[in-house]
């Protein structure tokens, strides 16, 4: 078994892809498109990849079992959301936000395949709470870290 991959290391190579897969296919295809040919090429690079990864939300004393869904985890490390939008927006970036910080990971990617070249539709959110960490106060807003 290969030894775990650093969350920038599966970055890098998430990107290296999805601008591989927007060079071939270019924009105006549907999300779904998107994300079957990057889980695709990520498998092919050794990565593990779980589509659409269903997780759990606990809410005070109510375990959900379908919470919310990321649409590609990577190596249980870095979450991947696939857009075909316009622009991406602070909302966005919110979500992710929050799903990384419910499931206690740290590095986030959302990845915008509805623009000319995607190296403009890419950003890079960091999650900077710890949720076993009692003193430390989640951030209001997300850490956007341009690639």
């Amino acid at each position: 078994m290969l030894a775990p991959l650093e969350e920038n290391a599966v970055t890098e190579i998430v990107i290296a892809k999805a601008i591989e897969i927007h060079r071939l296919l270019g924009p105006g295809l549907f999300e779904k498109t998107y994300e079957e040919c990057l889980a695709y090429e990520l498998r092919r690079e050794g990565l593990a990849v779980e589509q659409q990864k269903h997780l759990p939300l606990i809410y005070r004393d109510v375990k959900l079992s379908d919470g919310y869904r990321v649409d590609l985890l990577v190596n249980d490390a870095v979450m991947v959301e696939l857009k075909t939008v316009e622009v991406i927006t602070a909302l966005h970036a919110s979500q992710i936000l929050t799903y990384l910080r419910l499931s206690d990971k740290r590095v986030g990617l959302i990845l915008n395949f509805n623009s000319v070249t995607l190296r403009s539709g890419i950003r890079r959110v960091v999650n900077l709470h710890k949720k076993n960490s009692a003193d430390s106060v989640p951030p209001r807003t997300p850490t956007i870290i341009p690639p």
